[in-house]
């Protein structure tokens, strides 16, 4: 009995491959359509149930769609750049490995030795600050309250990260480690051992796996994309919902989702394998391998990142009472 899965060999990152000039149409740049159409569809609802009305400002649809615009705008340049900057690891051995820092302008560069690659390469953390920016920008141009807006955004933006992660999977990246649990799926792309490690013997055997005509053998990993998907999208959209009726604050919904992201991803970056480029950022044993969970006490960059959310979620949520509670007050 196999207690494993094996990713489906019809899943292609190209919508239509083997297609020439349609190659290049890939299923995670698809994804990003759908959440953004999810994201603008879940605003406009939040606005047609008065979230975001004042007594002398309606909302229409052109300040929805120039709202998400905005944003859409600056979370791709943040995440861009974040990516970049922070997750690539210039590697000078390497031909084709670029030093971003020294060469800012290939940031936004979708051309790699003359073939079209698109922008390869995007980090949810850089997304999170510059969708941050662009809907402070957005709000302080068109004098509308930050925290109302961003208070219904974050209604959207988890189904739309749904989307996102689900296009992960579909590219077969940003999988996880490898696993004995029954949903474990061995995917294309990642690392594998050779089948004459005494611990790869043992491990293939518990799963059931045949190793015995084979040199190099893929193990199961967890489909880290999905973990996401369900408590990062689905989860943490279902909980902003049942709180949007019953927020005490504005601003409230917004530290909801900071805190509530960076809880759920630091805890699934446990199940997830960090890029093998950068490994751990903080680690107790520094010579532990990646591709396995040894300690609880290893971060990878995600788990930092993830951190310093909840950190400014909890502070964030203060400032927004109290400027609540002061508001009140003048009204009295």
């Amino acid at each position: 009995m196999f207690l494993y899965l094996d990713y489906p060999s019809w899943i292609h990152p190209q919508i239509f491959p083997g297609v020439k000039f349609l190659g290049i149409l890939r299923w995670y740049g698809l994804m990003y359509a759908f959440a953004f159409v999810t994201a603008y569809f879940v605003l406009k609802k939040c606005a047609k149930d008065g979230d975001l009305n004042t007594q002398t400002y309606k909302i229409t649809d052109d300040d929805l769609f120039s709202f998400i615009s905005t944003g859409i705008v600056f979370l791709l340049i943040g995440a861009r750049v974040f990516s970049t900057l922070v997750y690539n690891q210039y590697d000078p051995s390497n031909p084709n490995s670029i030093n971003y820092w020294t060469h800012p302008w290939l940031i936004f560069w979708p051309f790699d030795n003359g073939k079209f690659t698109g922008l390869a390469g995007m980090s949810y953390h850089g997304g999170f600050v510059g969708g941050l920016l662009g809907m402070i920008v957005w709000c302080k141009r068109h004098k509308q309250s930050f925290l109302k807006w961003s208070d219904a955004m974050v209604c959207a933006i988890p189904l739309g990260y749904t989307f996102g992660r689900i296009g992960n999977f579909l590219n077969g990246e940003l999988y996880g480690r490898i696993t004995t649990m029954p949903w474990g799926m061995t995917f294309p792309a990642a690392e594998r051992f050779s089948a004459a490690l005494p611990w790869v013997q043992e491990f293939a055997q518990k799963i059931g796996m045949d190793i015995s005509s084979v040199k190099l053998v893929n193990l199961p990993r967890h489909p880290s994309q999905l973990y996401e998907a369900i408590f990062e999208g689905v989860v943490l959209w279902a909980i902003i919902w049942l709180a949007r009726k019953h927020k005490k604050f504005d601003g409230m919904l917004g530290a909801i989702y900071a805190g509530g992201y960076g809880f759920a991803r630091f805890i699934i970056e446990y199940f997830r394998e960090p890029d093998a480029d950068i490994g751990y950022r903080i680690a107790k044993d520094s010579s532990a391998p990646i591709y396995m969970n040894t300690s609880l006490l290893n971060f990878s960059t995600g788990q930092i990142l993830c951190f310093l959310m909840v950190a400014f979620a909890i502070v964030y949520a203060v400032c927004c009472a109290y400027i609540s509670k002061k508001h009140k007050r003048g009204q009295k």
